[in-house]
């Protein structure tokens, strides 16, 4: 009786669950009352047993934060609950409080790099394609990616026009344009010679400038006669004087 009285007294308390206690009903009840011991606990020892496998989880709960706290917090080793035979909640409220700071400083410290990093990246395009102002940095990047697809497309029809490889680089590209200039340059350079009758550079130069000696004073001559023959057309001159005579 006195052990029965000390957990009614125990387990009557503010701190004790409030689902332990589960009054006896009908004449099982009674009976209990009349001879003095009935305190409507019958249910307790399965409670008791339910805790004691709760006790036990919660041992395996302390060793697999254990784990994670090692994992996340290599440096944090000591732990003088892992030689004790009980664990309380506290001891795992302290593992739990101690990943969740580290998490958090690992977060802030994140947040932190992630601003300096994209202030480095933004003052290197500034000084790359001279903007003076953040402001400027949008308009920039928008006509840095439009050149950049006139570019492409650029590229992407001189290779196709002389037929080179889509991987060939740039370098190449102004070899073979270089090249092509260079023909057509000789190519030209051979007709002008065929058109004026010489192989000479000076005497193309001569011709030219008989040419401009010439040429002047013919062009005016033929402009006095349209305006002396009242005519507008080259071709009707020789009718014109002819029909003079």
């Amino acid at each position: 009786l006195k052990v029965l009285s000390r957990i009614d007294s125990i387990l009557r308390s503010p701190r004790a669950p409030p689902l332990i206690f589960r009054p006896s009903k009908g004449p099982v009840q009674n009976y209990i009352k009349e001879n003095g011991q009935g305190c409507g606990f019958e249910h307790l020892p399965l409670t008791i047993e339910m805790w004691a496998d709760q006790l036990m989880a919660l041992k395996d709960l302390h060793r697999s934060l254990r784990k994670l706290s090692l994992e996340l917090l290599p440096w944090n080793t000591a732990d003088p609950q892992d030689n004790r035979e009980s664990i309380r909640v506290e001891d795992l409220q302290l593992i739990v409080d101690a990943i969740l700071e580290e998490l958090g400083n690992k977060e802030k410290n994140s947040q932190t790099q992630s601003l300096q990093t994209l202030s480095a990246i933004v003052s290197h395009f500034q000084k790359l394609f001279d903007v003076n102002s953040l402001n400027g940095v949008y308009p920039r990047m928008n006509e840095v990616y439009t050149k950049l697809g006139e570019m492409t497309n650029a590229m992407r029809n001189l290779h196709e026009l002389l037929e080179l490889d889509s991987s060939a680089p740039p370098t190449v590209v102004v070899d073979s344009v270089g090249k092509l200039c260079d023909i057509i340059n000789k190519n030209v350079t051979e007709q002008v010679q065929q058109l004026l009758g010489t192989q000479d550079i000076h005497s193309i130069i001569n011709k030219l400038e008989e040419h401009e000696c010439f040429f002047p004073p013919f062009q005016a001559l033929i402009q006095d006669l349209l305006c002396l023959l009242e005519i507008s057309n080259v071709d009707d001159i020789l009718p014109a004087v002819q029909n003079l005579k």
